[in-house]
């Protein structure tokens, strides 16, 4: 199904207006391939006949397949890498000294879950069997009810696991189910799973010590981008440690944060 000039406007002004996510009309392509088996499931002979069905439904159901398809992004475990060992080197145990007897994370947009295991692994690795002695939670949010879904299940494929899982990790952390892997109960007892839409209010998340926002924000207008960060810093705790994409920055979009390196990593202290 091909999507007309004025589809694509009032989709992509539509999308944006319900999750931040800007797309311009180069982006045509993208709202045809993954707005399609909406259309087609919904029995919809036109991207417009879908719009007007997600305005007319009450029940949001329409508008959230919208969403899911547009914002299901690229993800794997130990993405990037020195996010995680500046963690485990530099972040935790900066917290920890402090005397810190809990530890609370907050992983925002985790997609299907990659970034919140990682981060579970990461803290086994590092605590070893006093793991048990600190109250440990890792919180991780997205906007798509279908990567919330396999996140709480904590099942992945081979190919889901051969992206950034080592085999000695693969061994210890994780459980054969069938063709998939499964992450072992003590990490998933951890994890906390919930939807949830970044442009919206988040106020009654909690405090935490660690939030982890990368590579969300760079899909956002910057006027949207002000007010995540500002939004973010609210939720963090005295001296609470923000970590964003190695490509971003928020030099001009928030005075909250002091700028902090580690070992050609950067990460970002509330001030």
């Amino acid at each position: 199904m091909k999507i007309k000039s004025d589809e694509l406007t009032v989709l992509t002004k539509f999308i944006h207006d319900r999750c931040g996510i800007v797309l311009d009309q180069s982006k045509a392509y993208l709202l045809e391939s993954r707005l399609t088996p909406i259309a087609e499931e919904l029995a919809c002979t036109s991207f417009r006949e879908l719009y007007n069905k997600a305005l007319a439904d009450r029940s949001l159901g329409v508008t959230n397949k919208i969403v899911d398809a547009i914002s299901t992004n690229e993800t794997s475990f130990f993405r990037d890498q020195k996010p995680f060992e500046m963690l485990k080197f530099k972040v935790v145990p900066d917290v920890l000294d402090r005397g810190a007897k809990s530890l609370n994370i907050w992983s925002a947009a985790c997609s299907t879950g990659q970034e919140v295991y990682t981060i579970a692994v990461t803290l086994h690795e590092l605590l070893g069997a006093s793991v048990n002695q600190y109250r440990i939670k890792i919180l991780g949010t997205d906007i798509s009810d279908s990567a919330i879904v396999q996140a709480s299940k904590g099942v992945y494929t081979q190919f889901e696991i051969g992206r950034g899982v080592p085999q000695a990790m693969l061994q210890k952390y994780f459980t054969r189910a069938g063709a998939s892997w499964k992450i072992r109960d003590e990490l998933r007892a951890l994890a906390l799973f919930r939807k949830l839409n970044l442009m919206e209010n988040f106020s009654t998340v909690g405090k935490f010590d660690i939030i982890f926002c990368r590579n969300v924000a760079i899909y956002f207008y910057m006027e949207n981008r002000k007010k995540l960060f500002g939004k973010l810093a609210a939720q963090l705790s005295p001296k609470g440690v923000l970590i964003i994409g190695s490509t971003e920055s928020l030099f001009g979009v928030t005075d909250r944060f002091v700028r902090r390196e580690y070992h050609n990593s950067t990460f970002y202290e509330l001030k």
